[in-house]
């Protein structure tokens, strides 16, 4: 392959058979490697994913000064050689984790700064919850000149309701707990099984760190965190990628390392679309039929559907035969992609409306956060650009089952999270060049 890949080539038409093995969950191991800051000693992370916003994260700590060592899927951390609370803006606008810097910077330097944030275009994601859960902790927060900077000699803990269960504003504060003075309560919080496992990396580590009922987390702060090693769970996102793109092209396919535990709403939803799958002692294997079924269905926070889940999906529903409802609640825009789907011969309409079977915080707020998807749609061959992370495996989805050969650009997007991506799927016998 060419050093910069500018487009994808992808010829439609192919049945995908065969087995995969998922790589490491990227919104795990992008926060285990932060984790490790907290550490006076090296971290050792396996199963890491080599994609995008892994090298972006590791190259973030490296300009902090931080040591890292990558041999294949296996990183270790050595934050002893941490040597700076600022984290450069060159190095931070490609995602959303420096936001997740702040405590660990503070619990070393008293103080951090970061620039404002990067990532995907899929809505506005402000941090206002992360910078009052830190203020509750004791840390004088200000914003200017496109930084925000947070000081305090001590953080502390407290009692902290967040407004909305924030995955990544519920893992900020989890690591800020982790060695403040006393001991502190989230509630109201995320409990995704990529921070159970980032709980697991902590508590290895020397944290004391329980999940209770009810999405609290209590965290007993310690005075210092030591070395681990830790092995990164699969990626569910991943995982769910794949079965419905054996659902779509009519093929076959093993998903190895998926795991049902981590999948459940996900198999519930397929499963009523008319997907079928198998699960084995190490993995998933999941099929296709002949007709699928539409379903009015709606994302939420763990453990409802994942809303990373959610675009594959409606690619799924272009097929079903009916009218299909999808009903988007964490983010508020989040459905720009069906566009291009629509250029290629998708029935998709959105709507500002509610159109779940309950209302959501974007109610009355204008933001296109329903669709409504009629098929089964055949779909036509085109030249279309990926404009988020998750949104470029479905136009994937889209280029494989469209009659003729599409180019897909901006495949810059989903290297950031799919590790060697097209190597997967020619392996399964799919048609794909680069240029």
């Amino acid at each position: 392959m060419p050093d910069k890949i500018n487009a994808y080539l992808v010829q439609g038409g192919n049945s995908l058979k065969g087995e995969v093995l998922v790589s490491g969950a990227k919104n795990a191991a992008t926060k285990q490697l932060v984790a490790a800051l907290l550490s006076d000693e090296p971290v050792i992370l396996h199963n890491v994913p080599q994609i995008g916003d892994v090298s972006a994260t590791i190259e973030m700590l490296e300009g902090l000064g931080v040591k890292v060592t990558v041999d294949g899927s296996t990183v270790t951390v050595d934050p002893r050689t941490l040597n700076t609370s600022q984290v450069s803006e060159a190095l931070s606008r490609k995602n959303r984790i420096p936001v997740l810097l702040m405590g660990p910077l503070i619990h070393r330097f008293g103080e951090a700064s970061i620039p404002a944030l990067g990532g995907c275009k899929i809505g506005p994601r402000p941090i206002d919850i992360h910078l009052a859960g830190l203020e509750k902790m004791g840390a004088e927060v200000s914003e200017g000149d496109g930084y925000y900077k947070a000081k305090c000699k001590k953080l502390k803990a407290a009692m902290i309701e967040l407004r909305f269960p924030s995955v990544m504003a519920t893992e900020t504060l989890i690591l800020a707990a982790a060695k403040a003075k006393g001991t502190t309560v989230i509630t109201n919080a995320a409990v995704e099984p990529e921070i159970l496992d980032t709980a697991k990396l902590l508590q290895s580590m020397g944290a004391i760190i329980n999940l209770e009922t009810n999405r609290t987390w209590v965290i007993q702060g310690v005075e210092r965190l030591g070395g681990a090693e830790h092995s990164v769970i699969p990626d569910r996102i991943e995982a769910a990628s794949f079965g419905i793109a054996a659902a779509l092209t009519k093929g076959s396919i093993f998903v190895r390392d998926a795991r049902q535990d981590d999948l459940l709403s996900f198999l519930n939803a397929i499963r009523r679309v008319g997907v079928p799958f198998k699960v084995e002692k190490d993995g998933i294997l999941f099929g296709h039929a002949d007709e699928y079924h539409p379903v009015v269905l709606e994302t939420d926070t763990h453990p409802g559907f994942m809303t990373d889940w959610q675009q594959p999906f409606v690619m799924l529903l272009t097929q079903a035969k009916g009218v299909s409802i999808v009903h988007e609640t964490i983010f508020e825009d989040r459905f720009g992609y069906t566009e291009a789907l629509v250029k290629m011969g998708a029935n998709i309409q959105l709507h500002s409306d509610c159109l779940g079977s309950k209302e959501c915080r974007f109610k009355h707020q204008n933001f296109l956060h329903s669709c409504i998807i009629s098929g089964p749609t055949p779909l036509k061959s085109a030249d279309i650009c990926i404009p988020d992370l998750r949104a470029g495996f479905s136009y994937l989805l889209a280029a494989l089952m469209a009659d003729g050969e599409s180019r897909v650009t901006g495949v810059e997007l989903i290297e950031r999270g799919y590790a060697d991506i097209i190597g997967k799927l020619q392996t399964l016998g799919a048609k794909i060049n680069v240029e």
